[in-house]
C-alpha cells in the first residue's frame, strides 16, 4: 500500500535525528526531512505554508491562531527548550546593573513576538519588577539590516515600539549604545567578537537559571511542531503517528547522550553535565505531551496575552491535536 508523503521542516537536533537518517519512520507515512536555520523555516511556514509539517516557534503558533481559519494545529512536541536569561545584552555604560534597571530603557528585539522575548519579558515582569510596558521596544535585523515581522500584529497602545532604520542592525546599535539593551536567541556578533562594550544583563546565567527553575519547575518551550490544517482535515491519524516517532526519536536521543564509549559531542564533561541536568531537572527533564509540561505552557500563554499578541487566553488543551493529547490503553 502506498504511504503519505509529507515534507517536514525541521532544524538538526540529536532529538529528531532518528526522523531524518529514516532509521525510525513514522507509520503510514514517508518523510522528506529538510534541515533548516528556524529563522527560515519559521519565515516560510507563517509567510507561505510551504510544508506540511514543520517545527514552529510557539509564540508564531499562538499568534496564528487568531485568524478566522488557523492554517496550523500542533503537536505536543517541543522540539526547543531553552532557559533564556542568557539572551538578554546590554550597553556597558547604559546604568544596568541588574534586571531591574531595564525599567524605562529602550531594549531592541528582531520581532516583539518571538518566543524567547515573550518568556524573557514575562519572567522580568514576574520576578524583577520590570512590566512589559516599562520599556520602549525597537526591532529589526540583528545582524542584517531589514528583518520584518513574520505575521501581522495588533498590539495595545500600552506597548511603545518602533523600527529601527533601515539601513541600521540592533547589535551595531547596542555596541554604538544607540540603544541600551537586546533581547535575542542568537548571540549578537560584537559580543561574540569580545567587545568590552556589550555584556550579558544576568552576569551569572547558569545560576540565574537554576534559581528561576527551582523556584518555579519552569523549564521554558520555545517550539512546537505543527502540521499544516489542510493536511490534518483529511488525514487526522497523521497527529498520533507523528507523534508517536518524534517521541520515539527523542528517547534514542536520551540513550544516545548517555552513551559514554565515546562522546557524541564536543563538550569534555558531557556525562556529568547529562547527570546534573537529570538530578535538577528529573530525568526526562525534555518531556513532550501536556502531562508536565501544563503549567509551563499556561504560563507562557499569560504572557503572551498580557502583552497583547493574543485577543484571548488559551489553554495549553487548545492548543494541540487531541489525537496526540491521548492514546489507548491496554
Amino acid at each position: 500500500m502506498s504511504r503519505l508523503h509529507l515534507t517536514f521542516a525541521c532544524g538538526d537536533y540529536d532529538r529528531t535525528r532518528a526522523l531524518a537518517e529514516e532509521t525510525i519512520r513514522p507509520d503510514g507515512i514517508d518523510l522528506t526531512y529538510l534541515r533548516l536555520p528556524v529563522e527560515e523555516t519559521f519565515f516560510r511556514m507563517m509567510r507561505h505554508q510551504e510544508f506540511e509539517v514543520a517545527e514552529l516557534s510557539l509564540s508564531s503558533y499562538v499568534v496564528s491562531l487568531r485568524a478566522e481559519n488557523p492554517p496550523f494545529v500542533a503537536l505536543p512536541v517541543f522540539t526547543s527548550r531553552m532557559f533564556r536569561h542568557g539572551s538578554l545584552y546590554c550597553h556597558d555604560d547604559a546604568g544596568i546593573s541588574s534586571p531591574e534597571d531595564l525599567r524605562g530603557k529602550v531594549v531592541g528585539t528582531p520581532e516583539y513576538q518571538l518566543t524567547a522575548c515573550v518568556w524573557m519579558r514575562g519572567i522580568l515582569g514576574d520576578r524583577h519588577g520590570v512590566p512589559f510596558d516599562s520599556v520602549t521596544y525597537v526591532t529589526g535585523g540583528q545582524e542584517t539590516a531589514g528583518r520584518i515581522e513574520k505575521a501581522g500584529l495588533d498590539l495595545p497602545e500600552s506597548v511603545r515600539i518602533s523600527r529601527i532604520p533601515g539601513d541600521k542592525t540592533l547589535s551595531a546599535m547596542l555596541a554604538e549604545g544607540e540603544i541600551d539593551a537586546l533581547c535575542t536567541p542568537r548571540v549578537p556578533s560584537p559580543f561574540v567578537a569580545g567587545d568590552p562594550r556589550v555584556r550579558r544583563v544576568f552576569t551569572d546565567v547558569v545560576a540565574s537559571e537554576k534559581e528561576y527553575y527551582a523556584a518555579t519547575g519552569i523549564f521554558p518551550i520555545m517550539h512546537v511542531v505543527v502540521i499544516r490544517r489542510d493536511v490534518y482535515d483529511r488525514h487526522p491519524w497523521v497527529a498520533q503517528s507523528l507523534y508517536k516517532a518524534l517521541l520515539a526519536a527523542k528517547e534514542e536521543a536520551y540513550a544516545n547522550l548517555y552513551d559514554t564509549s565515546a562522546l557524541r559531542f564536543m563538550l569534555p564533561w558531557l556525562t556529568p553535565q547529562l547527570e546534573e541536568a537529570r538530578a535538577f531537572l528529573g530525568r526526562d527533564y525534555w518531556s513532550y505531551g501536556l502531562e508536565g509540561n501544563h503549567e509551563t505552557l499556561a504560563t507562557f500563554l499569560r504572557y503572551h496575552h498580557e502583552q497583547g499578541l493574543s485577543r484571548r487566553l488559551w489553554t495549553p488543551e487548545e492548543l494541540f491535536a487531541p489525537e496526540s493529547t491521548e492514546s489507548a490503553v491496554i
